[in-house]
C-alpha cells in the first residue's frame, strides 16, 4: 500500500476563522492550493505534500475528519478497514470533485478521511 500523503484537518467555525488560520499558516510559508468554499488546502510549495486543511464543513460526509490520507488504492485499504472490524463513519463512494474515500473511525476515535484522486 503507498500512501500519497498525511493532511491534518481543522475545523474553522467560521469563514473568518479559516481566512485567519490561511494566514496564519502562510507566515510559515504555505501556499493556498484549493479553496472549494468550505474546505481549503495550504501545501509547501517547496515540499507539496506538506500540507493542512481548513473546513468551515463537511459538505457529503457526517463529520469533518480529523485528518486525509491519500492512498495509491483506496478500494484496497477500505477492503482491509472493513475486514478489521474499524468502524466506517460513511461508505466508500465517488466524490464529484474528483476522489475517491470514505471516512473511518480509528481506535483513538479521530475520523479518517481516506482517499484517492481519481484520473
Amino acid at each position: 500500500m503507498t500512501i500519497r500523503r498525511i493532511v491534518p484537518n481543522i475545523q474553522a467555525g467560521s469563514e473568518e476563522q479559516m481566512r485567519a488560520g490561511r494566514d496564519f499558516y502562510g507566515l510559515l510559508g504555505l501556499e493556498e492550493v484549493m479553496d472549494m468554499g468550505w474546505v481549503a488546502t495550504l501545501a509547501s510549495p517547496a515540499n507539496p505534500t506538506a500540507q493542512i486543511s481548513f473546513f468551515t464543513e463537511e459538505r457529503t460526509g457526517p463529520v469533518v475528519p480529523d485528518l486525509s490520507v491519500e492512498v495509491e488504492d483506496v478500494d484496497a485499504v477500505y477492503a482491509q478497514v472493513v475486514a478489521s472490524g474499524a468502524e466506517i463513519v460513511r461508505e466508500l463512494r465517488d466524490e464529484e470533485w474528483g476522489v475517491r474515500r470514505f471516512f473511518a473511525r480509528d481506535p483513538s476515535g479521530r475520523v479518517v478521511n481516506v482517499l484517492t484522486h481519481q484520473a
